[in-house]
């Protein structure tokens, strides 16, 4: 299965990370509030960044990579895909 490892703005300008095998969906269940917990409060906004072909052991690993991240060296990241990207 080809799982991608995602990175959401949220409402508040924090930054969710996150694995999916469905991104579309994802962000459907957690903008309606049944995705997880960390959006009861904030709504996402827009998906910052998304990193396709991995298996789920290695979406895990790169999401708590990511995760351990400063919000700074997070932004790079964003940044880095943004003008890396196809529009």
């Amino acid at each position: 299965m080809n799982w991608s490892v995602y990175i959401i703005l949220c409402s508040d300008d924090t930054l969710y990370t996150g694995i999916t095998v469905d991104i579309a969906r994802r962000i459907n269940q957690h903008a309606s509030g049944l995705g997880a917990k960390y959006f009861r409060n904030r709504s996402p906004k827009e998906l910052a960044y998304l990193e396709t072909g991995h298996d789920r052991s290695s979406a895990t690993k790169r999401e708590m990579a990511i995760k351990k991240l400063s919000k700074t060296e997070k932004n790079a990241i964003i940044i880095n895909y943004k003008n890396t990207s196809p529009s």
